[in-house]
């Protein structure tokens, strides 16, 4: 182990992470373009598509860990692209809710039709524990990656 990954261990994790971000997006983009889609697209459009209730810009953003301006402008493409439309929030006069149109759960099943056999090709070979226990660890370091934000932000 070299001198910087015995100072910072979670370092190759976090350049893992970076390179496994942008080819999850590059690929999601190949995986639905047809669909008039892109990565932020499809994943705003599969949040609200799987929540119990609609849900604001600002809580979609939350719930994806993105900036609400960054959500607002794709939530905007959709709404242009006839995939979601706003409804009056009952809680809420100005922040409206996001809802799926007609056209949006259709291509929304599209996409979902499409990514899970590929999830599943590149799952093939690992070990559902190896799965689990990576996805917990990721978990883990975000929690404590979401405190220390939130209680020391001068430090990171």
């Amino acid at each position: 182990m070299s001198k910087m990954h015995a100072a910072a261990p979670l370092t190759p994790l976090f350049i893992s992470v970076f390179r496994l971000n942008g080819a999850l997006i590059a690929a999601g983009d190949r995986l639905v373009a047809d669909l008039d889609l892109t990565s932020a697209r499809w994943q705003v459009l599969g949040v609200v598509a799987n929540v119990p209730a609609p849900l604001s810009v600002a809580s979609i953003a939350r719930t994806i860990g993105l900036t609400r301006q960054g959500v607002r402008g794709v939530t905007a493409e959709l709404v242009a692209s006839g995939l979601v439309e706003f409804k009056p929030n009952p809680h809420h006069r100005r922040a409206q809710l996001v809802v799926l149109t007609d056209k949006g759960r259709e291509v929304e099943h599209a996409a979902r039709r499409r990514q899970i056999p590929w999830a599943t090709a590149l799952g093939k070979g690992l070990k559902p524990r190896h799965i689990e226990e990576a996805a917990m660890l990721l978990q883990t370091v975000l929690a404590r990656l979401e405190r220390h934000s939130d209680t020391q932000k001068d430090e990171l």
